[in-house]
């Protein structure tokens, strides 16, 4: 096991700042299965656009997502593989810490 040091200390302070806000989080989990673009985020988010556009900022920031340009447009992805799967076992970790999160019929945890 690798000793933490300064920087990784700031790295999972970053990644704590980012989930912090639900809409952030949000965002994480939505592109954690495929790329999107910030307008379908904002609607399935039930955010403004503006909204949107700061909170990608603060994504982009952290060094979580990236924008890739697509014809005039830009769609968001995660900024590296690994980070899929680290979504994927928090949430594993959330649910054994609070069971009662996703407890209905239609939980996609």
């Amino acid at each position: 096991m690798t000793s933490a040091t300064l920087t990784h200390t700031a790295a999972l302070a970053r990644l704590g700042h980012a989930f912090a806000d639900p809409t952030r989080a949000g965002i994480l989990l939505a592109l954690r299965t495929a790329t999107a673009y910030p307008a379908d985020l904002a609607e399935t988010l039930g955010v403004s656009r503006q909204v949107m556009s700061n909170q990608l900022a603060c994504l982009r920031g952290c060094g979580l997502v990236e924008s890739v340009p697509d014809g005039r447009r830009s769609r968001y992805q995660l900024t590296d593989p690994h980070l899929a799967p680290a979504l994927d076992e928090l949430l594993r970790v959330v649910l054994l810490v609070e069971p009662d999160c996703c407890a209905g019929e239609g939980c996609t945890c």
